[in-house]
Formats: structure tokens, sequence, C-alpha cells
């Protein structure tokens, strides 16, 4: 079963990096890839992290009942702001696994690691969030996983991100302070050359 990471990268290459820079006023394609790379790590990252306690565990697994896969028949609709629901709601979905005070951190990351502004890096990272988690709802559907299968799918992904990349560490050290944000030079300096690479094969 292909991995998380590997499932949107796809999403990506059937057009949605294009749509993506279109949506984006100013922002350049190798912009946009660098900024998705980045910003999907992170969500990759802040899923695992939540699962990684029971109690997170079992509210993501709840959650992905409202996030099946189906945004993914309209992203049309979600990109131009007309998709409705929870399953769209990309600034609840940060909130609940960034917290509110990580999210400017994450954004800052994203913005000195692509050259993309912090405008253009928050609406990406507000339409990619849904994007992510319907594609985890999707295979929790598909596969039939249960908790534990979700964990297991969840934490494979994240590993085997890391060993790609081994600059996924310092993501989840940022996951992991509130309002330090002395990992983002680190990252910053890195993201387009190696996490930017991700999404090439």
């Amino acid at each position: 079963m292909a991995n998380l990471m590997d499932l949107l990268q796809g999403q990506m290459e059937g057009g949605l990096l294009d749509q993506l820079t279109d949506m984006l006023p100013g922002a350049s394609r190798e912009q946009t890839q660098s900024a998705s790379n980045l910003a999907l790590s992170t969500l990759l990252g802040a899923l695992t992290k939540n699962a990684a306690k029971p109690q997170g565990l079992e509210g993501l697994f709840g959650a992905l009942n409202d996030h099946d896969g189906s945004i993914l028949d309209n992203i049309g609709d979600l990109l131009g702001g007309r998709a409705q629901g929870r399953s769209s709601d990309g600034m609840g979905i940060l909130g609940h696994l960034l917290g509110g005070g990580n999210i400017f951190n994450i954004i800052n990351m994203i913005s000195k690691g692509s050259g993309m502004s912090r405008n253009n890096s928050m609406n990406l990272l507000m339409k990619l969030a849904p994007i992510a988690l319907g594609m985890l709802g999707k295979q929790k559907r598909q596969q039939q996983m249960q908790p534990q299968g979700l964990w297991d799918y969840l934490n494979q992904s994240n590993q085997q991100v890391r060993q790609r990349a081994p600059q996924q560490d310092l993501i989840s050290k940022l996951l992991d302070r509130d309002g330090d944000g002395s990992a983002i030079d680190e990252i910053a300096g890195m993201g387009m050359k190696v996490l930017g690479n991700l999404f090439k094969r």
C-alpha cells in the first residue's frame, strides 16, 4: 500500500500543482512545489504526532468519518471556496492539528523555505489540509482500517518520509515547540533542496 505522501504526490502530479499555482498571486510553479512539500510534510508530521496518543488516535479515527475522500472529487470547489462543511474547513483542521500558536511558525517556515509570501503560504496550507485529511480518510475507508491500522499507516508513512529527508526531524521539533521558531531558519536553509525533492522521482 502506497504511503500517504506518495498518494498526495500523485494528486499533485495529477494537475493539482498547476491549479494551486494559478490561485496564488505572483507564485511560481517551483515556489508552489517547494511550499507544498513543506506543507504536506508538516501535516503528515502533525497527524502522526496527534495519533501517537490513544485519545488523539480515537479522535482522528472518528473525525475521518467527515473526511471520507469525497473532497478529492471536488477539488475545483475547494480551491474556488465553494465547498462547504467540515471536510473543507482548512482553518479548523489546522487549528486542531497545529494549535493556534504554532500555525504562524509553520507559515513562516513555509514562506522562508520556498520564497513564497506568507499570505500565499497560509492560503496554500489551508487548501492542502482538507486534501491531506481527505486522502487519509479515503485510505481508511478503502482499506477498512481500524484505529491500530490507521496508526500503523500514519507512522510508517512518516518514517518513510524521514528516511528520504532527515530534515523532517526539524519539522517534528518545530511542532513540539510553542512560540519557539528557532528551527525555522534551519529548515528554510534546506527546505527547497531536500524536502523539495520529495516530489521528484
